[in-house]
Protein backbone atom coordinates (compact mmCIF):
# COMPACT_ATOMS: atom_id res chain seq x y z
CA UNK A 1 0.00 0.00 0.00
CA UNK A 2 1.35 3.43 -0.98
CA UNK A 3 2.18 5.95 1.73
CA UNK A 4 -0.47 8.52 0.74
CA UNK A 5 -3.15 5.82 0.54
CA UNK A 6 -2.28 4.73 4.08
CA UNK A 7 -2.44 8.29 5.32
CA UNK A 8 -5.77 8.95 3.63
CA UNK A 9 -7.19 5.90 5.41
CA UNK A 10 -5.71 7.07 8.71
CA UNK A 11 -7.37 10.47 8.22
CA UNK A 12 -10.68 8.78 7.39
CA UNK A 13 -10.50 6.66 10.55
CA UNK A 14 -9.75 9.70 12.70
CA UNK A 15 -12.68 11.61 11.18
CA UNK A 16 -15.07 8.67 11.55
CA UNK A 17 -14.03 7.00 14.81
CA UNK A 18 -12.02 9.67 16.60
CA UNK A 19 -8.93 7.48 16.97
CA UNK A 20 -6.61 5.05 15.18
CA UNK A 21 -4.51 2.32 16.74
CA UNK A 22 -1.10 1.15 15.58
CA UNK A 23 -2.07 -2.53 15.91
CA UNK A 24 -5.26 -2.14 13.92
CA UNK A 25 -3.58 -0.11 11.16
CA UNK A 26 -0.69 -2.60 10.97
CA UNK A 27 -3.10 -5.50 10.47
CA UNK A 28 -5.44 -3.69 8.07
CA UNK A 29 -2.76 -2.07 5.89
CA UNK A 30 -0.39 -5.03 5.83
CA UNK A 31 2.70 -3.05 6.86
CA UNK A 32 5.02 -3.04 9.85
CA UNK A 33 4.40 -1.27 13.15
CA UNK A 34 7.46 0.88 12.43
CA UNK A 35 5.88 2.07 9.18
CA UNK A 36 2.65 3.07 10.92
CA UNK A 37 4.55 4.78 13.73
CA UNK A 38 6.56 6.73 11.14
CA UNK A 39 3.33 7.75 9.36
CA UNK A 40 1.82 8.96 12.62
CA UNK A 41 4.99 10.82 13.59
CA UNK A 42 5.15 12.68 10.28
CA UNK A 43 1.40 13.41 10.29
CA UNK A 44 1.74 14.82 13.81
CA UNK A 45 4.54 17.10 12.59
CA UNK A 46 2.11 18.49 10.00
CA UNK A 47 -0.53 19.07 12.67
CA UNK A 48 -2.89 16.36 11.39
CA UNK A 49 -3.18 14.38 14.63
CA UNK A 50 -1.85 13.93 18.15
CA UNK A 51 -0.02 10.74 18.97
CA UNK A 52 -0.80 8.82 22.13
CA UNK A 53 0.24 5.43 23.50
CA UNK A 54 -0.72 2.77 20.95
CA UNK A 55 -2.07 5.12 18.30
CA UNK A 56 -3.34 8.64 17.67
CA UNK A 57 -6.34 10.92 18.11
CA UNK A 58 -7.47 14.10 16.30
CA UNK A 59 -6.03 17.45 17.30
CA UNK A 60 -8.42 19.26 19.60
CA UNK A 61 -9.12 22.90 18.80
CA UNK A 62 -11.97 25.32 18.24
CA UNK A 63 -14.19 24.07 15.46
CA UNK A 64 -14.68 25.87 12.18
CA UNK A 65 -17.82 27.99 11.95
CA UNK A 66 -20.82 26.34 10.22
CA UNK A 67 -20.92 26.69 6.45
CA UNK A 68 -24.04 28.87 6.57
CA UNK A 69 -22.18 31.32 8.81
CA UNK A 70 -19.05 31.32 6.67
CA UNK A 71 -21.17 31.94 3.58
CA UNK A 72 -22.68 35.09 5.06
CA UNK A 73 -19.55 36.90 6.31
CA UNK A 74 -17.04 39.00 4.34
CA UNK A 75 -19.14 38.56 1.21
CA UNK A 76 -17.88 41.83 -0.29
CA UNK A 77 -14.27 40.69 0.07
CA UNK A 78 -15.04 37.25 -1.35
CA UNK A 79 -16.75 38.80 -4.37
CA UNK A 80 -13.67 40.92 -5.02
CA UNK A 81 -11.51 37.80 -4.84
CA UNK A 82 -13.87 35.93 -7.17
CA UNK A 83 -13.77 38.74 -9.73
CA UNK A 84 -9.99 38.72 -9.63
CA UNK A 85 -9.70 34.92 -9.86
CA UNK A 86 -12.04 34.88 -12.86
CA UNK A 87 -9.29 36.61 -14.85
CA UNK A 88 -7.32 33.35 -14.70
CA UNK A 89 -10.06 31.43 -16.48
CA UNK A 90 -10.64 30.99 -20.20
CA UNK A 91 -13.13 29.08 -22.29
CA UNK A 92 -12.06 25.50 -22.89
CA UNK A 93 -10.41 25.03 -19.51
CA UNK A 94 -11.11 22.24 -17.04
CA UNK A 95 -11.33 23.43 -13.43
CA UNK A 96 -11.44 21.88 -9.97
CA UNK A 97 -13.44 23.84 -7.37
CA UNK A 98 -13.62 22.71 -3.76
CA UNK A 99 -16.43 23.21 -1.24
CA UNK A 100 -15.29 26.52 0.25
CA UNK A 101 -17.56 29.53 0.67
CA UNK A 102 -15.28 31.66 -1.52
CA UNK A 103 -15.25 29.14 -4.36
CA UNK A 104 -19.04 29.02 -4.13
CA UNK A 105 -19.14 32.76 -4.81
CA UNK A 106 -16.65 32.28 -7.65
CA UNK A 107 -18.96 29.69 -9.21
CA UNK A 108 -21.72 32.31 -9.49
CA UNK A 109 -19.42 34.42 -11.65
CA UNK A 110 -18.22 31.47 -13.70
CA UNK A 111 -21.79 30.53 -14.57
CA UNK A 112 -21.82 33.53 -16.91
CA UNK A 113 -18.95 32.11 -18.95
CA UNK A 114 -19.07 29.28 -21.48
CA UNK A 115 -16.99 26.36 -22.61
CA UNK A 116 -15.78 25.37 -19.15
CA UNK A 117 -15.66 21.95 -17.53
CA UNK A 118 -16.08 22.42 -13.78
CA UNK A 119 -15.38 19.40 -11.57
CA UNK A 120 -16.44 19.80 -7.95
CA UNK A 121 -17.44 17.95 -4.81
CA UNK A 122 -19.60 20.91 -3.72
CA UNK A 123 -23.37 20.81 -4.17
CA UNK A 124 -23.44 24.60 -3.86
CA UNK A 125 -20.90 25.08 -6.65
CA UNK A 126 -22.73 22.65 -8.93
CA UNK A 127 -26.05 24.35 -8.18
CA UNK A 128 -24.66 27.85 -8.76
CA UNK A 129 -23.15 26.88 -12.09
CA UNK A 130 -26.60 25.94 -13.38
CA UNK A 131 -29.00 28.22 -11.48
CA UNK A 132 -27.21 31.48 -12.30
CA UNK A 133 -27.16 30.99 -16.05
CA UNK A 134 -29.20 33.70 -17.76
CA UNK A 135 -31.32 33.52 -20.86
CA UNK A 136 -28.31 33.49 -23.22
CA UNK A 137 -26.65 30.55 -24.89
CA UNK A 138 -23.77 30.11 -22.45
CA UNK A 139 -23.13 26.53 -21.46
CA UNK A 140 -20.63 24.69 -19.29
CA UNK A 141 -20.11 21.06 -18.37
CA UNK A 142 -20.58 20.48 -14.65
CA UNK A 143 -19.27 17.28 -13.03
CA UNK A 144 -20.46 16.66 -9.46
CA UNK A 145 -18.12 14.09 -7.95
CA UNK A 146 -19.69 11.18 -6.12
CA UNK A 147 -18.85 9.96 -2.64
CA UNK A 148 -20.10 10.08 0.91
CA UNK A 149 -22.40 13.10 1.40
CA UNK A 150 -22.00 15.45 4.31
CA UNK A 151 -24.13 18.52 4.97
CA UNK A 152 -21.38 20.52 6.69
CA UNK A 153 -20.40 21.73 4.18
CA UNK A 154 -22.88 20.34 1.62
CA UNK A 155 -20.41 18.26 -0.36
CA UNK A 156 -19.07 14.78 -1.00
CA UNK A 157 -15.97 13.35 0.68
CA UNK A 158 -14.12 10.10 1.28
CA UNK A 159 -12.35 7.41 -0.72
CA UNK A 160 -14.85 7.38 -3.58
CA UNK A 161 -14.49 11.14 -4.00
CA UNK A 162 -10.70 10.95 -4.00
CA UNK A 163 -10.73 8.15 -6.56
CA UNK A 164 -13.13 10.09 -8.78
CA UNK A 165 -10.91 13.19 -8.71
CA UNK A 166 -8.02 11.02 -9.87
CA UNK A 167 -9.89 10.21 -13.08
CA UNK A 168 -9.59 13.82 -14.26
CA UNK A 169 -6.86 16.32 -15.03
CA UNK A 170 -7.61 20.01 -14.64
CA UNK A 171 -5.88 23.09 -15.94
CA UNK A 172 -6.45 24.85 -12.64
CA UNK A 173 -7.51 23.89 -9.11
CA UNK A 174 -9.23 26.75 -7.27
CA UNK A 175 -9.30 26.16 -3.52
CA UNK A 176 -10.38 28.07 -0.43
CA UNK A 177 -8.45 27.19 2.79
CA UNK A 178 -9.24 27.67 6.48
CA UNK A 179 -5.98 29.55 6.93
CA UNK A 180 -2.78 30.55 5.16
CA UNK A 181 0.63 30.83 6.82
CA UNK A 182 4.12 31.29 5.39
CA UNK A 183 5.44 28.25 7.24
CA UNK A 184 2.51 25.83 7.16
CA UNK A 185 1.01 26.97 3.86
CA UNK A 186 -2.70 26.49 3.12
CA UNK A 187 -4.40 24.59 5.93
CA UNK A 188 -7.76 23.00 6.58
CA UNK A 189 -9.65 22.18 9.78
CA UNK A 190 -11.38 19.10 8.37
CA UNK A 191 -9.25 16.09 7.30
CA UNK A 192 -11.77 15.23 4.58
CA UNK A 193 -11.53 18.69 3.04
CA UNK A 194 -7.74 18.51 3.13
CA UNK A 195 -7.83 15.14 1.33
CA UNK A 196 -9.98 16.60 -1.43
CA UNK A 197 -7.73 19.64 -1.77
CA UNK A 198 -4.59 17.51 -1.99
CA UNK A 199 -6.11 15.30 -4.65
CA UNK A 200 -7.27 18.26 -6.71
CA UNK A 201 -3.80 19.81 -6.49
CA UNK A 202 -2.14 16.53 -7.52
CA UNK A 203 -4.37 16.29 -10.60
CA UNK A 204 -4.14 19.91 -11.77
CA UNK A 205 -1.49 21.77 -13.74
CA UNK A 206 -1.72 24.86 -11.51
CA UNK A 207 -3.18 25.72 -8.12
CA UNK A 208 -4.93 28.94 -7.14
CA UNK A 209 -5.61 29.65 -3.46
CA UNK A 210 -8.46 32.07 -2.72
CA UNK A 211 -8.17 33.60 0.75
CA UNK A 212 -9.53 36.79 2.31
CA UNK A 213 -7.69 38.81 4.95
CA UNK A 214 -9.18 36.90 7.89
CA UNK A 215 -7.21 33.80 6.86
CA UNK A 216 -3.77 35.40 6.73
CA UNK A 217 -1.39 34.01 9.34
CA UNK A 218 -3.94 31.43 10.50
CA UNK A 219 -2.82 27.83 10.95
CA UNK A 220 -5.39 25.06 11.27
CA UNK A 221 -4.98 21.32 11.82
CA UNK A 222 -3.87 20.01 8.43
CA UNK A 223 -1.50 21.45 5.83
CA UNK A 224 -2.38 20.66 2.24
CA UNK A 225 -0.38 23.08 0.07
CA UNK A 226 2.97 24.78 0.81
CA UNK A 227 3.05 28.44 -0.23
CA UNK A 228 5.77 27.93 -2.89
CA UNK A 229 3.43 25.47 -4.66
CA UNK A 230 0.74 28.13 -5.05
CA UNK A 231 0.78 29.31 -8.66
CA UNK A 232 -1.75 32.08 -7.97
CA UNK A 233 -2.62 33.50 -4.56
CA UNK A 234 -5.78 35.61 -4.81
CA UNK A 235 -6.56 37.88 -1.85
CA UNK A 236 -8.60 40.95 -0.98
CA UNK A 237 -7.01 44.38 -0.47
CA UNK A 238 -7.09 44.19 3.34
CA UNK A 239 -4.88 41.10 3.28
CA UNK A 240 -1.93 43.31 2.35
CA UNK A 241 -2.04 44.96 5.78
CA UNK A 242 -2.10 41.72 7.76
CA UNK A 243 0.94 40.79 9.82
CA UNK A 244 2.91 38.07 8.12
CA UNK A 245 1.50 38.67 4.64
CA UNK A 246 4.82 39.93 3.28
CA UNK A 247 6.41 36.55 4.16
CA UNK A 248 3.58 34.74 2.35
CA UNK A 249 3.85 37.05 -0.65
CA UNK A 250 7.60 36.44 -0.92
CA UNK A 251 7.03 32.68 -1.25
CA UNK A 252 4.02 32.58 -3.60
CA UNK A 253 4.65 32.42 -7.33
CA UNK A 254 2.04 35.06 -8.14
CA UNK A 255 -0.18 37.29 -5.98
CA UNK A 256 -3.38 38.84 -7.29
CA UNK A 257 -5.35 41.42 -5.30
CA UNK A 258 -9.08 41.94 -5.73
CA UNK A 259 -10.38 45.49 -5.52
CA UNK A 260 -13.60 46.45 -3.77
Amino acid sequence: MWQEERRQRIRSRLATFGHVSVDQATSEFGVSRETIRRDLMEMEAYGELRRMRGGAIPVEEEREAPYTVRSSVRVKEKRSIAACAARLIESGQTLFLDAGSTTAILSERLSGLSGLTVITNSLKVASNMTEHVGSGTRSNRIVLIGGEFNSEPPATFGDVTINEIGRYHADLALLSPFGLDAGKGATSFDPREAEVARSMIANATRTAILADHSKMGIVSRISFCPVPDIAHLVVDARALQKAGFSAIEALAQDVMVGTQ
